[in-house]
């Protein structure tokens, strides 16, 4: 090997285009030797018999210089592992599972990402769940896809899919609505609109979010290269909610990644009589997934601990909501039917009789009791704004 070594953005530029991903001995091979060196090896022929498999065909193909400047013209840019934009803590997943054995557990040796150059990678997978389902999905399966996606949003998560007609389609879309992030990873050319129709989608993606793949601009759609790029949507989410999925399907290969990758994957449930939740009641019976059925249980399950789990706005609220815990149990001591003196709900409490009589008239106001002739007496209640709302909890001050 001679000459001066290629700089670290060039090397991952051609590195990302000698190999077909995912590539475990080529990304071997690199952490070994740096990417610099280990693309002028490549080049020079002089790697080891593994690694000479998966990158002669295309050794000669020299041509970052023009991929980068095909990349700038869609505005799209190269992310490697030594930018701060890397998401690395994501990608680390893939390490782990190949320590566990899985043979095509490989990181990506670079990523061609186009969106706002503000928004790095790691920046926007930072709260995120993958919504991935079937192509040919039905009414319902779009739906629950882009209201599961709004909902998100609105939380702050990054809705991740792959930009395919259907369930990924309305989940981006949802996303879009409202206001959110979101990420399509593709398994083509970030420079190729994939599928067609999908282009002006695509456009608002990255003007939203980033639209991601591992493959250098030109590279042209293959039915392997959807399967690939399902490990990174796996990797890159938090968890993967599969909306809907036939028993064999690419969604459900995406599931299967995630769980592979140590990922919470979540399942909705369908008609027992569609096809096209056959997938997703197959893994709910295998216990492979869990259930959910709103927004709130996808983000009770894969949020952080202590993050927002705020009831959504649209959600029933109860008369009792606003109760601090001590009101709550005075007014579970009243009765409907029979009144009780204040010593009576006093020992049925628990709670000292000076901290009763301040209660009970608090939560007549309310609307929650009503003092009678032979006593106080629980009431259904009306509506009462929910902390949310501003009414605050009923706090005695004695």
């Amino acid at each position: 090997m001679t000459g001066a070594l290629p700089s670290v953005e060039l090397a991952r530029a051609y590195l990302s285009r000698v190999a077909e991903p995912p590539a475990p001995a080529l990304v071997a091979f690199v952490a070994l030797h740096g990417p610099q060196r280990a693309a002028a090896l490549i080049r020079s022929g002089e790697v080891p018999a593994e690694v000479a498999k998966v990158t002669t065909a295309r050794a000669e193909i020299w041509r970052p210089d023009a991929d980068l400047r095909a990349a700038a013209a869609v505005g799209a840019r190269l992310v490697t592992p030594e930018d701060d934009g890397w998401p690395a803590w994501r990608l680390l997943s893939f390490t782990a599972a190949a320590i566990r054995g899985r043979a095509d557990a490989a990181e990506p040796v670079a990523l061609w990402v186009r969106g706002d150059p503000d928004l790095d990678v790691a920046e926007l997978t930072e709260q995120s769940v993958a919504i991935v389902g079937a192509r040919a999905a039905t009414g319902y399966g779009e739906h629950v896809s882009a209201d599961f996606a709004h909902g998100l949003a609105r939380r702050g998560f990054t809705v991740i899919s792959g930009a395919a007609y259907g369930i990924d389609g309305a989940a981006h879309g949802g996303a879009l609505a409202a206001g959110g992030r979101t990420v399509a990873v593709l398994g083509c050319g970030v420079d190729i609109p994939y599928p067609a129709g999908h282009a002006r989608l695509l456009d608002r993606i990255a003007a939203a979010g980033a639209v991601v793949s591992e493959y250098p601009p030109g590279t042209r759609v293959g039915r392997h290269r959807f399967l690939v790029r399902n490990r990174l949507i796996a990797a890159l989410a938090e968890g993967t909610v599969v909306v809907e999925a036939g028993l064999r399907s690419g969604a459900s290969n995406t599931a299967a990644t995630a769980r592979t990758l140590g990922r919470m994957v979540l399942a909705v449930p369908g008609p027992v009589t569609s096809a096209m939740s056959a997938g997703c009641h197959a893994m709910l019976r295998e216990g492979e997934a869990q259930v959910v059925t709103s927004v709130a249980e996808v983000a009770e399950s894969i949020g952080r601990i202590g993050g927002d789990l705020t009831v959504e706005a649209d959600a029933p609220v109860r008369p009792t909501d606003s109760l601090d815990p001590r009101s709550l149990r005075v007014h579970q001591a009243l009765h409907e039917r029979t009144g009780s003196s204040p010593e009576q709900v006093s020992m049925e409490a628990g709670i000292p009789l000076g901290q009763v009589r301040a209660v009970l008239p608090m939560l007549e106001i309310a609307g929650l009791a009503q003092r009678g002739d032979t006593g106080w007496r629980r009431r259904s209640g009306r509506s009462v704004p929910s902390q949310a709302e501003g009414g605050g909890p009923i706090t005695p001050t004695t």
